[in-house]
């Protein structure tokens, strides 16, 4: 073997050893959550049915069999690319996460409930697309939070934010503002605030995501009306710090719906 294909070898093996035996940390020791986010690209028809019905009977059950829950179902309702299926699945081993769809094939029950979703034909596929992101918890917002209309099965929606940016000293200038007040900006304004997390693989890098929770649109509005015009905020925002130059240079906006079989 050359040594640069040793190399390579040797460090991700090493890469995995250390993703097996450990769990991303706080500064503090608190334990911070991995999130993959999961979308299943859909055709109007016959997809949606088999996709949902794999969802909610054959998958959610599963990963929580494997310690991943809640998981978070949600429909697309305002954003590109409709019909779409969003999943947020969260844990705080990595390895449990990256490995969940080889441990499912082991799973009987699992591949009993999948078995329409799985062994769909060519000529009629039960998803067109599906695409992952990794991302790993903020330190100052280690764990989701789930809404308290979910215990209820009460009417909620929920926005979920990516911010890019345009270097990775930006980005990390503009992961930096949350910890630096942005929290509880967004705390004083009376948001649900789900999740925070930075992008370790997916597209569009170097970018974060944040998940929040409204009882209807017009909740929403009515809470970023108050965020815009909250004097900290206006501090944070013009601090030399964060606005000598620009340091989030694309934002997406999408508004959720959870399904009737979503754990968050």
């Amino acid at each position: 073997m050359e040594r640069r294909e040793f190399l390579t070898a040797s460090l991700t093996a090493s890469a995995l050893a250390l993703a097996n035996q450990a769990t991303a940390q706080t500064s503090s020791g608190r334990s911070r959550e991995y999130y993959e986010i999961r979308k299943y690209h859909l055709q109007t028809g016959p997809q949606i049915k088999i996709t949902e019905s794999y969802i909610s009977d054959a998958l959610i059950p599963a990963l929580n069999r494997l310690g991943i829950a809640p998981v978070g179902a949600f429909h697309l309702d305002i954003g590109p690319e409709t019909p779409t299926l969003y999943l947020l699945l969260p844990s705080t081993k990595l390895e449990t996460l990256v490995t969940a769809e080889l441990q499912l094939a082991h799973d009987e029950a699992f591949m009993k409930a999948a078995e329409p979703f799985w062994n769909a034909p060519a000529i009629a596929p039960a998803f067109q697309r599906i695409e992952s992101s990794l991302l790993i918890a903020f330190e100052g917002w280690p764990k989701l939070t789930t809404p308290a209309a979910t215990a209820t099965h009460g009417k909620r929606i929920f926005q979920l934010r990516t911010y890019e940016s345009p270097s990775s000293q930006a980005h990390v200038r503009k992961v930096e503002m949350f910890h630096h007040g942005e929290f509880e900006i967004f705390q004083s304004a009376g948001f649900g605030q789900v999740f925070y997390g930075d992008t370790l693989i997916g597209p569009r890098m170097p970018n974060l995501t944040y998940m929040l929770s409204f009882a209807d649109m017009n909740d929403l509005n009515a809470k970023w009306d108050v965020f815009r015009s909250d004097p900290a905020w206006n501090k944070l925002k013009s601090s030399p710090r964060y606005n000598f130059e620009e340091i989030v240079s694309n934002i997406s906006n999408l508004i959720l719906s959870p399904t009737t079989y979503s754990q968050i």
